[in-house]
This record gives structure tokens, sequence and C-alpha cells, in this order.
């Protein structure tokens, strides 16, 4: 395979390995001129020596340092999701055929690309990331401890509140049937909980430190049901928002709209299609159930539009959801429009 650009390269895409690359080359035809198989070092030689084009390539680990590598060489660079350059795929999958996917995929005038994340944003993505793998760590001791004392006759009821509560007593009896060894081994679980915990604090405490010295982020707590982890990682995951053309497409990219399969001109919708990022979603669903519970609805709007779901016999796990919607329609608001802060508004007698 050459490692040479001809200069009639009109974009390009490339296949992305951890360390080797497919470049396919496509001129303005869409007829390929060029294939490489490229390290890592050369691949950027290869960039630099290029002229100015369209580089495209799909949204995985490693394609936010390409494309920004790739951009400060001139290049456009487009990031394409994977389910959108499958359908370009030709016969049998190969690296080097998803390479000329993606370059003609890119080339689509109706295609969607995801936004290239900033390094800030890679760092509070991965505070977000460190914290939901520690909290399922947490979740996975709890139950494991729980279902240990079963088989001893002890139960603890569900929950971190009750484990907390009950645990340190369980251990401190005598009495209750545990052997030497189970209970040695629930001693470890249990300060592998607690070491859990403080950590899971000390990221609390840094996820709140950047949400405070960040405008866009302070600006987004001032919505109910939206504090300081939410909107680091509205922030975090979703970036300036302007890559989205209005907030319902902002919710549609999260998830929080009903998936559709209509046919004969008759109109199916279906439950909400979870689509998009889960972790951000359950956030602005947490968020809105809070709300459904503990808002206060003479103060604000928002609290209205409940009581009126509510009293037309809607369900509430669907008033959630559907309040979620709300959430992050109005954050996309907060996120596009410079200094934006939501108001509360009382509400109207």
């Amino acid at each position: 395979m050459s490692q040479h650009c001809p200069s009639t390269v009109a974009r390009m895409g490339i296949d992305i390995g951890k360390s080797v690359f497919l470049v396919v080359g496509l001129d303005t035809k869409g007829k390929p001129v060029c294939r490489s198989r490229l390290t890592r070092e050369r691949l950027l030689e290869f960039l630099a020596r290029a002229s100015p084009t369209i580089v495209g390539m799909e949204a995985c680990p490693g394609s936010n340092w390409l494309a920004r590598k790739a951009a400060a060489l001139g290049h456009d660079v487009r990031i394409v999701p994977a389910q959108f350059v499958k359908p370009f795929v030709k016969s049998n999958k190969t690296d080097i055929v998803d390479a000329e996917a993606i370059a003609e995929a890119i080339s689509r005038p109706t295609m969607r690309f995801a936004q290239p994340k900033t390094e800030a944003q890679l760092d509070l993505q991965a505070l977000h990331r460190v914290r939901q793998r520690l909290v399922s760590c947490k979740t996975a001791i709890i139950n494991q401890a729980r279902a240990f004392l079963l088989e001893y006759g002890l139960t603890i009821g569900a929950g971190p509140a009750f484990f907390v509560h009950d645990m340190p007593d369980i251990l401190a009896a005598d009495d209750n049937g545990l052997t030497t060894a189970m209970r040695d081994l629930l001693q470890e679980q249990w300060q592998e909980y607690r070491s859990v915990e403080i950590r899971l604090e000390q990221l609390r405490r840094r996820i709140e430190a950047i949400s405070g010295a960040d405008d866009v982020a302070t600006r987004l707590t001032s919505v109910p049901g939206i504090a300081h982890l939410t909107a680091t990682a509205i922030t975090a995951f979703a970036g300036t928002g302007r890559q989205f053309k209005s907030g319902r497409h902002f919710a549609s990219w999260l998830g929080l709209v009903p998936g559709e399969y209509s046919t004969g001109g008759k109109q199916h919708l279906l439950g909400i299609s979870k689509r998009g990022n889960p972790y951000l979603r359950k956030l602005l669903v947490h968020g809105a159930r809070t709300c459904v519970l503990h808002l206060d609805r003479t103060k604000d709007r928002l609290g209205q539009w409940i009581s009126v779901m509510e009293s037309n016999g809607v369900h509430r796990n669907k008033i959630v959801v559907a309040l979620a919607n709300k959430l992050a329609r109005i954050a996309w608001t907060i996120l596009t429009r410079q200094g934006t802060f939501y108001l509360r508004q009382p509400r109207i007698q």
C-alpha cells in the first residue's frame, strides 16, 4: 500500500486501530485513489504532507486525539457514529473496507457528526466514568455481602443506608452464628466499602469544585433537578450543545423521546428510544424524579405542570421521563445562550 497522498484526494477515511491505521482517499467522484497502512507516527507525517482536505473517522477511543491532531494540520475533521458507517460497508468486513466506508459516509449531505471533545471535556468525562465504576463497585459489595449473610440466616434491607446501619452491629455480635472465616471476610468487605465511599466523596468534591469554577455548569445548576453532578456531566458529554439544532434534538440524542416504527401512513410510537448517553440520561431521570417528589409546586411553573399531569391520571413514571425531557431542553437553551439562567416563576392563580 502506498504511503503517498495524491493531490486529487477530496476526502479520506481513517480506520483507527491501537497501533495501525488504514487510510483510504477518494477523489471528487468518489473513486478510491490511494490506500495506505500506517503506524501512529507515520499517520501524522502522512497527514502533515497531505493537502488540507476532509478527514473522517468513526467515533471510538482515540478519535478525539486524532481529530485534534488532524485539525491542527489544517484538515476539516468529521467524526461519524459507527452505526451510521455500517450501511456503507460493502460485502465482507475488513479494515480497509471500513476506511472506505467512512470516506463515503462523510460525503453524505444529511450525515450526522459527533463534535470532537476538548482535553478539558475528556478529563471531566474521565472523572464521571471513574465515579460510575465506583458506584457499581459499591453496589456489588453490598449485594454480595447480603447474599453471604442470607446463608447464615441474617438479613439486611436493600440499599446502602441499611447496609451502613446494620453491618457494624452484625460484625460486632458474637452470637449470630457467623463463622470466624466468614466474619473476617465480611470485615474485609466492610473495609472495602468504606474505602470506596471515601474515594467517592473525594470525587464528589472535585466535581463540585469544577462546577463552581465553570460559568456554564453554574448556570445549569439553576434548573430544578440539575445539581453539580448532572451539570458537569452535561458540559463533559454535550460540550457547547451547538451540534444540536434545538433542545428537541438534544433530548432525542439522550433517548428521552419515543421511538417510532411507522409504515403505510400509520404512525406507531414506542417507548423512549434509550439512545445516546445512558449515564447522562439516568442523571436527568433521577433529577426529574426528585422534582416530582419534592419540588415546591407553588413557586415554579414546572410544579404546576406536574400537578396538571397528575390530575389527568398520567402514571408517575411517565411524568418523570417527560419532565426529564423538559429538563434536557432547558439545559440545551442554557448551554447555547450565553448568560442565560433558569428563572423560577410563580404559579399563575
